[in-house]
């Protein structure tokens, strides 16, 4: 079972953004910036084009309000989508809010943010999306 399902399955605590029956949307622990979203699909599958053709063509549908509400809250040009997978064997889509392609660099040092500025970020997403 890897990282992700546990954290789905309420295992291991983290700041969920949205669920439905097929994905889990959460902050990434060690953002690159504030807003960084994971967005999982339920069924765990370790490569992102493994994933089945169903899911995969649902994946950036229920991705897009996410994207949409981090565009409208944190300061940046556009939302940067990443597929890397080295480090969890899950398939999984790093939602980034980005000013330039080095905002994506995942080489740089991650955010260290407190609970309270997690649970800030979370909130607003949450507020934002239940908006539209």
């Amino acid at each position: 079972m890897s990282v992700f399902t546990k954290i789905i399955k309420g295992e291991i605590p983290s700041y969920r953004i949205v669920e439905n029956d097929r994905f889990y949307a959460f902050l990434d622990i060690f953002p690159l910036v504030k807003g960084h979203t994971l967005v999982v699909p339920k069924l765990e599958v370790d490569r992102f084009f493994d994933v089945p053709e169903d899911l995969l063509a649902e994946y950036l549908v229920f991705a897009r309000p996410i994207a949409k509400a981090l565009e409208h809250i944190f300061p940046c040009n556009r939302v940067g989508i990443s597929v890397v997978g080295l480090e969890v064997p899950h398939a999984h889509m790093h939602l980034i809010p980005i000013n330039s392609a080095d905002d994506m660099n995942f080489a740089r040092p991650k955010l260290k943010l407190s609970e309270a500025e997690f649970k800030e970020v979370q909130e607003k997403i949450r507020a934002e999306m239940s908006r539209h």
